[in-house]
């Protein structure tokens, strides 16, 4: 059989969802197949750790190499054939500018998607997306969904009338935290957030008057018990590649809101408000 290799970036605290999502697919890879994983020994920061991170995936390159996302770069390093890139969304590319911005295309979508005989992305509003920035390159872009692992599992529960738990998870600008609880001022609920706020979002949550809960950095078993307390999901983002809270919140059966728009409203589909 030959070696499937998941090539992972080196995780920043509070950044696990697409090892969270990959660690889930390779429990449910088909037999015989299995996947060994190369982590990045260094953070995608600057060039010179972003070098030593191609070489790494180049030595530990296996027959078909997967990069799994955010790292796109590695596989300027590895073979052409049996090449798979996952790109999750455009995000960077919306916050450059100018010179940085080119560089940025060139070396994270143009170029890897040139040597990858796959590319992947998790949403048709990630694929669109794709086209506007790499052109005819997107036409080789299939669209695979994101999946929630076997944890989530439905886990009904009566909505609680009086003060329910309403769940935001993410503290990101375009997770749109301020505009949620400014949404929920003067309605009698508790509000608990997934990450840690700035001082001044703490600041604007309290000026609010909404009872919140920070939850700060939490492990997955964490994460999916805050799911099974709270009464409802919320999450209203203003860009996402997919929303993996979408269905994370539908899959235990719980009530979810979000934006009704691009990718949320794509992984929504007829089953949140």
């Amino acid at each position: 059989m030959p070696r499937l290799i998941h090539h992972q970036r080196l995780p920043g605290p509070g950044h696990v969802s697409i090892e969270r999502l990959f660690a889930g697919i390779r429990l449910h890879l088909p037999e015989p197949w299995h996947a060994e994983v190369a982590l990045c020994p260094q953070p995608s920061l600057g060039l010179a750790p972003r070098v030593r991170n191609v070489l790494n995936a180049s030595r530990n390159a296996g027959a078909i190499n997967h990069v799994v996302g955010d790292s796109h770069y590695l596989a300027l390093g590895l073979p052409r054939e049996g090449l798979v890139l996952t790109i999750h969304d455009c995000a960077t590319l919306r916050r450059l500018r100018g010179v940085a911005r080119e560089v940025f295309r060139q070396l994270w979508f143009v170029q890897p998607m040139r040597r990858a005989a796959v590319v992947t992305t998790i949403s048709h509003a990630s694929r669109d997306e794709l086209h506007e920035w790499t052109g005819d390159l997107a036409e080789k872009v299939r669209v695979i969904p994101n999946c929630v692992g076997p944890e989530f599992k439905p886990d009904p529960r009566p909505l609680r009338k009086e003060n329910p738990v309403v769940l935001q998870v993410g503290v990101k600008w375009n997770k749109n935290l301020g505009r949620v609880a400014e949404a929920l001022r003067g309605t009698p609920c508790r509000l608990e957030i997934v990450g840690e706020l700035s001082p001044q979002q703490r600041q604007d949550l309290a000026e609010t008057g909404v009872p919140f809960r920070e939850l700060g950095r939490i492990s997955d078993d964490e994460l999916l018990e805050s799911y099974r307390r709270c009464d409802l999901v919320v999450f209203a983002s203003l860009y996402e590649g997919f929303g993996l809270p979408i269905i994370e919140g539908q899959a235990l059966g719980r009530p979810v809101v979000t934006s009704n728009f691009g990718a949320m409203a794509e992984a929504a589909g007829d089953g949140a408000a």
